[in-house]
């Protein structure tokens, strides 16, 4: 199955698991949970408000060597969608892609991640762990904070009042 089939498919229509494949086209499943899904909202929230000149999209899949990878939330330039549009999946990273650490995977599978989305063109890979903490990196190095979205927080907070 190609990865348009799959999100087409009935079966995974309103599965409850982030499906992805692995580098042999296998599908994969992960549960989310609902503080994962605030997790998503809140980090879309502050780069609508910090991110310039693009957008942010949530559960965005790239191809990558090792199969599609569907980042919990990214953030593309105008310049990027207007070159990429809605393609499914995309065939070069957003500038900026973002992955949740939930108990379902670990530090090692992110930075793994990291080392997938660069290859395809990211310029920023970030992480947010269960308690909110930020860690950003470049193709290079860990950084001190974002380049490409000023201000972004280094911690995000669930504040339900």
């Amino acid at each position: 199955m190609n990865w348009q089939a799959i999100c087409e498919n009935k079966i995974f229509k309103d599965i409850q698991y982030k499906v992805e494949t692995n580098k042999w086209g296998k599908i994969e499943l992960s549960p989310a949970s609902n503080e994962h899904g605030i997790y998503q909202a809140i980090l879309i929230e502050w780069l609508v408000k910090l991110g310039e000149n693009g957008r942010p999209i949530s559960e965005c899949g790239i191809q990558t060597a090792q199969g599609v990878k569907v980042a919990d939330v990214a953030w593309g330039s105008y310049a990027f969608f207007g070159k990429n549009k809605r393609q499914n999946p995309y065939q070069e990273s957003p500038e900026v892609v973002i992955e949740i650490l939930s108990p379902s995977n670990t530090r090692q599978e992110m930075l793994e991640k990291k080392e997938l989305y660069f290859a395809r063109g990211a310029k920023e890979f970030w992480v947010c762990d269960s308690g909110g903490n930020m860690t950003f990196f470049n193709n290079y190095q860990a950084l001190g904070e974002s380049i490409l979205i000023k201000g972004f927080p280094k911690k995000v907070e669930i504040d339900f009042a």
